[in-house]
Parts: structure tokens; C-alpha cells; sequence
């Protein structure tokens, strides 16, 4: 039995410990990443193909004859050619719940920065204006607590429910949204009113053909005037020209994203260039604390080893409820 990970530098730095896929299966061959070109020589003789970011389509998948089972190091499956796997009989499996401490983290990181303006006060102090205030407390920027502020959460699995944990603690009121175009559930908000009437919504729905764009103008223009957009999720559920529009015209008070829909993206990305300070972009790194990643790691090794025993495994097709909440 051999196994190879593709891109096994996107979540080390040489800080994992790599013990549990050891024994869940070797030979092991770990590359930092993979061109295109080098996928078919390097996955020809694998019986299980690990990545994190790097498409399987159908013609690397059937590049690999003896292959058994693919492993995402990661909950999102959108990069992997389910049709064909399905069609070679290759079971794919993902990793769920892993991430979940850090990713709500930075959900309330990123909410509190915007809440509390944190970005122009740092550069207050920074640029020495507090140093030459006649006051021991500047207030050039509005400070607002999240205590009595309304959250809207779209997606409610895992990340979802664990938000609106937190979200309580913080003296929040909780809004779960109920898929858009259906009948809000006992329990749930519709969709449209959950947006008209959150002051943060914070998105943890999965990428689908359902989901992509779910964010656009339509939606922005149901929010208040007041609200701040966070998401964690996936970059492409939100539109980036017409929310670009939104955070310029004053249509929404602000945003924090941990996502956009290319990855790395390009100088020339439009919300990059936007340079206003409410809009906090951080590199998709919610999900990185250490801890996550050697969970990560060492559910990859459970699944294989799972598969290798005849144990029920995660597979992405039971994931699709538990992430679209």
C-alpha cells in the first residue's frame, strides 16, 4: 500500500506530527505542492491521494490505476470530481468539525475588529495622534459592543451551531436562516428577513451551484445600512464587484472575509484594491490555528485507516446536510 499527498504544504510548515498517518498506511510520499504536470507520474502507483486545494478532475483520477480511496485535508469537496470517482468506485472522504475552535475565533476576530474600528485606532496610535491628543481617550471613531446586536447565521451545521454559541455568550441575538426561496422551519428565520434584520451575518454554507453568488446585490440591498458581512465559508458565494459597490457607497457598514473566490488571488482583485478600513481581509487562515491542523492530519489517518478495516469513515456524500445546514 502507498500513499501520497499532493499538497501536504498547505497545512505544514514543518510543525505537524505525522505519526498517525504513519501508521495508518505507508509508504508515505509528502510534496510540499504539485504542478499539473507532475500529478500523473506522482499519484501512478498510489492507492490513496491526499490533497487539500489541488483539483482531481477525471483525467488525474483515471491516471492512477491502482487507486482506492482520495482523501480531502479539508470539509469543502467542491475540487474533487465526485462523477468520476463515483464511476471508478473510489470512495472520496473529507475531515469535518477539525477547525472548528479556530474558525469561530476569527468569525468573532474579525467581527470585533470592525465593531470596534481596531484598524483605525491601531493606526491612530501608530501615526502618533493619540501621543498629541489634549484627551487621554480619543474617540474619532465609533466604538459599538456586539451585546444586544442581532446575528444572522446562514449555513447552521457544525460552524454554524458553534457561532451562535459563542454569539449568546456575547449577549447576541441569534437569527438562523432557512434556505433561501424555502419556507423558514420551527426555529428558523427566512432567508430575506434574516438579512433586513441582522446587524452581522456570518456565512458557513458550503460552495454549491446553489450557493454561488448567494451574496449579491439583491441581498445586500435587503441589509441595513448598519450591517457587517463576515465570511469564512467559501469566496464565491459572495458576489466581489457588488459587494465592492456595497462597501463603497455606504449600502453596508462593513465586511471581514477570510475568503475570495480565487485563491491565491491576483493584485488585480477588486476588493483588494479597495482599501478603505471597513473591509478587513485575511489570507483563508480561520481555519490554521496549529491545533486544527494536527486534527486535521489525524482524522485524514482515521478515514484510511477506517476505509483499510471496513469502519465506517467520513465520506463527502454524508457530508453534504451536516455542511449545507
Amino acid at each position: 500500500m502507498s500513499a501520497v499527498f499532493l499538497d501536504f504544504g498547505s497545512v505544514t510548515r514543518g510543525d505537524m506530527d505525522c505519526t498517525a498517518l504513519e501508521q495508518a498506511i505507508s509508504p508515505w510520499q509528502f510534496y510540499a505542492e504539485t504542478d499539473p504536470d507532475q500529478v500523473a507520474e506522482r499519484i501512478k502507483d498510489a492507492e490513496v491521494v491526499v490533497c487539500n486545494k489541488f483539483s482531481l478532475n477525471r483525467e488525474i483520477i483515471n491516471a492512477a490505476p491502482r487507486l482506492k480511496l482520495i482523501c480531502i485535508a479539508a470539509t469543502g469537496y467542491n475540487n474533487i470530481d465526485l462523477v468520476t470517482a463515483a464511476e471508478r468506485n473510489i470512495p472520496v472522504s473529507n475531515v469535518r468539525g477539525y477547525a472548528t475552535p479556530s474558525v469561530v475565533q476569527h468569525v468573532f476576530m474579525l467581527m470585533l475588529n470592525l465593531s470596534r474600528n481596531f484598524e483605525d485606532y491601531r493606526q491612530l496610535v501608530k501615526n502618533g495622534q493619540w501621543q498629541a491628543s489634549r484627551h487621554f481617550c480619543p474617540l474619532d471613531y465609533g466604538i459599538e459592543e456586539l451585546s444586544g446586536k442581532i446575528l444572522g447565521i446562514i449555513g447552521y451545521g457544525e460552524l454554524g451551531k458553534a457561532v451562535s454559541e459563542v454569539a449568546r455568550a456575547f449577549g447576541m441575538k441569534v437569527l438562523i436562516a432557512e434556505h433561501k426561496d424555502k419556507p423558514a422551519r420551527p426555529g428558523r428565520t427566512a432567508f430575506d428577513d434574516t438579512l433586513q434584520q441582522a446587524d452581522y451575518i456570518t456565512l458557513h454554507c458550503p460552495l454549491l451551484d446553489e450557493t454561488r453568488d448567494l451574496i449579491s446585490q439583491r441581498e445586500l440591498n435587503l441589509m441595513k445600512p448598519s450591517t457587517h458581512l463576515i465570511n469564512t465559508a467559501r469566496g464565491a458565494v459572495i458576489n466581489e464587484a457588488d459587494l465592492l459597490h456595497a462597501l463603497s457607497s455606504g449600502r453596508i457598514a462593513g465586511a471581514g472575509l477570510d475568503v475570495l473566490p480565487k485563491e491565491p488571488p491576483t493584485n488585480e482583485s477588486v476588493l483588494l484594491q479597495y482599501q478603505q478600513s471597513n473591509l478587513i481581509i485575511t489570507p483563508h487562515v480561520a481555519w490554521a490555528s496549529r491545533e486544527s491542523r494536527q486534527r486535521l492530519l489525524n482524522q485524514i489517518a482515521d478515514n484510511i485507516h477506517n476505509f483499510y478495516h471496513d469502519k465506517p469513515f467520513n465520506q463527502v456524500m454524508d457530508a453534504v446536510d451536516n455542511n449545507a445546514g
